[in-house]
């Protein structure tokens, strides 16, 4: 399912790090959400009983109108943990991170946010880093925010040679093709509802993170990173954790940047 709005759109973006990307440092130490914005939090999750409750208590108080947790067909207790920590839990059985992702923003549909943030399950974001990566939005009306590892600070060893591969070669691409500087394809964003409806999302798998910046990209509209802190996340990753999985996510991010790019 594609996320389209037919509403004109105007980005009020333009400060001095530019549209086409950049590192949006935080300015402001204390930032407050204002009482007519609503942000909701989207979790997709696969079998991370072990993680979702740290996920869901380090939100922090204030921030959210809701959490989402997708559960993509998990064979533990990831729903019902999700539940006792106060997140909705959608179930999603087709496999697949934009699945989950899709079936999540389905849900969110029914009453709209006016910002979708998307962090992993496996607690290896930091959820109390949230009023960072919004900030760009909240003060400068950005519609992309990216929350980069790689400009952060990480936990030694929790991002595995392949994937620090895989992200600066993806990231060289879509800036040769698309003109966007972009340091990582990081799982934990915030993006305006209204622009992500203009986005159209459709991937249902490895590459929902790049097909979301790289149509951003090619509809010209703001997009900027924030340093995040990242860790070791709890258990082996289904993605980058095995050859079979960093194969297939390799070749699916690879396509999708050049499919985008040849799809007028």
């Amino acid at each position: 399912m594609a996320f389209h709005s037919s509403k004109a759109h105007k980005s009020t973006a333009g400060r001095g790090w530019g549209r086409r990307g950049g590192v949006w440092w935080p300015k402001d130490h204390n930032p407050q959400v204002p009482e007519s914005t609503t942000i909701d939090v989207l979790i997709p999750a696969l079998n991370e009983e072990k993680s979702i409750g740290h996920v869901l208590d380090a939100i922090p108080d204030g921030w959210v109108r809701r959490v989402v947790v997708v559960d993509n067909g998990s064979t533990d207790q990831t729903a019902v943990v999700a539940r006792e920590h106060g997140a909705e839990v959608v179930f999603e059985q087709q496999r697949g991170y934009g699945a989950a992702c899709l079936a999540g923003l389905r849900h969110l549909a029914h009453d709209p946010p006016d910002i979708v943030t998307f962090m992993d399950a496996d607690f290896s974001d930091h959820p109390n880093e949230l009023p960072r990566v919004v900030e760009p939005i909240l003060n400068d009306g950005v519609d992309l925010v990216i929350g980069s590892r790689t400009i952060g600070q990480n936990e030694p060893g929790a991002l595995l040679p392949q994937a620090v591969f895989g992200n600066k070669l993806a990231c060289f691409l879509v800036e040769v093709l698309y003109g966007y500087r972009f340091t990582d394809l990081g799982p934990f964003r915030a993006v305006r509802w209204s622009s992500l409806q203009l986005i159209g999302m459709e991937d249902e798998d490895f590459g929902w993170t790049v097909e979301m910046q790289v149509k951003a990209a090619k509809m010209h509209l703001s997009a900027v990173e924030v340093p995040v802190s990242y860790r070791k996340r709890v258990g082996v990753s289904k993605i980058t954790g095995t050859l079979k999985g960093t194969v297939l996510a390799g070749h699916k991010i690879l396509y999708t940047i050049f499919k985008e790019y040849l799809d007028p």
